[in-house]
Order: C-alpha cells, then structure tokens, then sequence
C-alpha cells in the first residue's frame, strides 16, 4: 500500500516537472516571438515610423495589391488614405488588381475605388507602364507589392516598367522592400536568354534569383541601366536563410494561384507545364502542386518520378477534376508534388525533371504550346532559352542540361552580391 501511494506522489511529481517545462517553455517561445516581432520591420512599416518625410507634402501614385500590408494586415492604401500629411491621389493595379479580384490574364480596366474613391489605373491592360497622363497628378511613385522570388512571376516587371515611366517623367520613385519568400541564399536555373525577353521574364537574372524585391529594383535600375530616381525603403530584422514562415509574418496569397508558401516553393519549377497542353493544378485547390492530364497514368507517373530519387521531394498519384483552365470540369490523372526537405529541394531541376517524364512516356499526347506570332513557345519564354526544350524533344539527360545552365549562373552570382542589402 505504501508503495503504490509512494508510486502515486512520484508520479503526479512527474506531471507536475513536465507541466511546469512546458508551460516554462511556451512562455519562452511567446516571448522569443514578441522579440522577434519588434525586431522585424517591414519597408512599409520603416516608411511611416521612420521615412516618412519622403512622401510628406507630396502627391503619391501608389502600386500595390492585397499583399501590401504591414504586420496587423492593414493594406498599404488604408494606411496612407489616413495620413493627413500625406495625400494619396491615385492608385495603380498590377495584374490581379489592387484589390487581388482578377484572375490570371484577365483585363483589368481603369475604376474608382470603393473604399477610398481615388482613381485606379490598370497596369495589366492596354498598357503595363504608366502613361503620362497617369501620373500627371503625381509628385512620387510608390511601390509596394509581395514578390515569391521567382523570374516569370510578373510583378517584378510591372515594378521596372513603372521605375521607366517615373525616369521619364522625372520624379522619384520609393520600392518599400518585402522579405523573399523563399529565402535570399538560393540561386538557382536558367538565366534569361534576351532573345526570350517577355513579360514573364524582362531581365538577364535566373529564374530563382534569391533576391528582395527592393534588391532586384536596384539591379535593374544600375546593371540594365533604367536609372531612375530610386530609393529602396530597406526592412529591419530580417534574415537572408530564412523561409517565410520562419519570420511572423502572415502569408497574403499575392495571385489567385498563389495561395501558400508551399505552393510559392514548387512554383519555379511547375509553372513550367503552363507552357505544355499539362494542367498545372490551376482550378484545383493545390496550384502547381498538382499536375496532371485525362491521358496520364498516375501511379507509372508517381513511379516513374520517384525512381529518380530527386532531392527533398517525392510524388504520389493522384486524380482530380478542374474547376477552371485546362481540363476544365474533366477527371484528369498525374501526381502531386510533396516536399520533404524544402531546403534540399530544387524546384527547377524538379519541373524540368517532370516535364520531360511525362514528354518521354506521352510522346503522342504531350504537346508544348503552339508558338506566339513571332515564333516563340510559351515554354521557351518560361524557361528563358530554347535549348531546354530542345533537349528534351532530343531526350537530353536532365543531368546534362543541368550542367549547361548552372555554367550560366556564375556569372550571375557576382553580379548579384553588388546589390544584396541584407
């Protein structure tokens, strides 16, 4: 009896130390957290707590979309409307819009905001640079938007094209400097071959490029020499090795096809299959983590995939039925992309991994889009040459083509380290 009682005390004891680390250890990870949350301060944030003169007394032209907020998800146009030193007199929306309602491609056309009545001129239309008479109205341009670090997602570009029309309207603009999403240190893929330059890709860089939006703004205004008057609003506290979710930051989908941090890290490399007859998960709730097609065998797919042993991911079969886009409302097979190790896993060497597995074992179904009206695939201008593609037409190893485009980033890479800021 004494030794059951003596078991008993021991025991509640026991609870009692593990209760006490616990609660010890949350209490420490609270506290971590809240010092971490002072310490971070985005471009938006050192703006209004500690720049603010740069817009005082001035007319400003605002870009930005949904993901434009500071750390209570307060967007960017609410908190300068409320500014009485500051007077925001127009708005201007990338593609998706200022308020994220369009899908990809669709034409946005100029409207009056509802909440705050200003003017919102589409950047994603008849014209993707400002015109004149847009910012006739306008002393400084700002510029705050979200970016996933990827060459071909397209609001780096409306960025640049919007740091021309300020050069050439002579007055400043201010990028207000986010975090990548997928961290500052990864480089990695093809450089753009200029003969491919689009709107899904402008600039000589790579297509993971492991740069801030704010650092990409200075080397396209010095390197390809815009040469605007360009202040980078820089951020406080953050750290180039870490994920996005690493920081205390909330994810704000920046696309409708964008709506995790899981899907920004598979993106450099699906997004390749926009320029195939391939779904690329669009119209399903997993974009780009889901590929797929009527005509494909998912489980000799996922096999096939698999046998690869590819860093940091592996592949099931799966099936599913798009809502919208490609196979739109019909019952398409492929796998889904699961990343095991995100810091091993190579987003481009994976795509262009699947691309050519599903071209090797579907050379009679797979097809790469038809060319535009001046002879380029969609594909080639997603990948940023045309070898790639022709590589795998000729069933190239990847291991090859590999070899080929990371003697492309070296150059690339010195370059780069002239405009890091953090």
């Amino acid at each position: 009896m004494l030794k059951k009682k003596y078991f008993a005390i021991l025991t509640m004891a026991l609870i009692f130390s593990s209760l006490s680390i616990a609660w010890a250890e949350s209490e420490k990870s609270n506290k971590d957290k809240g010092m971490v949350d002072k310490k971070l301060k985005l471009g938006v944030e050192v703006l209004l707590t500690e720049q603010k003169k740069l817009l005082q007394g001035k007319r400003v032209g605002l870009i930005t979309n949904p993901t434009g907020v500071n750390q209570e998800l307060t967007n960017i146009v609410d908190l300068l409307n409320d500014e009485d030193d500051i007077k925001l007199t127009a708005l201007y929306g990338p593609e998706h819009g200022v308020r994220g309602s369009a899908q990809a491609g669709e034409y946005v056309e100029f409207y009056i905001d509802d909440k705050t009545g200003l003017p919102v001129y589409s950047l994603y239309g008849q014209t993707r640079k400002p015109t004149p008479e847009m910012l006739k109205n306008i002393d400084v341009l700002l510029f705050d938007i979200q970016d996933v670090g990827t060459r071909f997602y397209t609001y780096i570009y409306t960025m640049a094209y919007a740091m021309e029309a300020a050069k050439e309207k002579g007055i400043p603009i201010i990028v207000l400097d986010r975090p990548n999403p997928l961290t500052g240190t990864a480089v990695e893929g093809t450089v753009l071959d200029m003969k491919y330059a689009s709107f899904v890709g402008n600039y000589a860089i790579p297509l993971r490029h492991g740069m801030t939006i704010g650092e990409l703004a200075q080397l396209f205004n010095s390197k390809f020499k815009i040469d605007a008057d360009l202040t980078v609003v820089k951020m406080k506290g953050w750290k180039r090795d870490v994920y996005y979710d690493e920081t205390p930051l909330q994810f704000v989908f920046p696309s409708p096809n964008m709506p995790t941090l899981d899907t920004a890290i598979v993106y450099p490399g699906i997004a390749l299959f926009e320029g195939t007859n391939i779904s690329e998960g669009r119209g399903t709730t997993k974009p780009f983590e889901l590929i797929g097609a009527p005509f494909i065998d998912g489980t000799e797919l996922a096999q096939q995939l698999n046998t690869l042993k590819l860093s940091g991911v592996i592949f099931r079969p799966v099936s599913f039925t798009p809502t919208t886009s490609k196979f739109a409302n019909q019952l398409s097979h492929g796998v889904q992309i699961h990343i095991t190790d995100r810091k091993k896993f190579q987003p481009f060497d994976t795509g262009v991994h699947m691309v050519k597995a599903v071209h090797d074992l579907y050379p009679d179904q797979f097809q790469f889009q038809a060319a535009n009206r001046a002879g380029i695939l969609f594909f080639d201008q997603l990948v940023g040459n045309g070898w790639i593609r022709q590589g795998i037409e000729e069933r190239r190893s990847v291991r090859d083509m590999k070899n080929q485009w990371e003697k492309e980033l070296y150059d690339f890479k010195k370059t780069r380290s002239q405009y890091l800021l953090y």
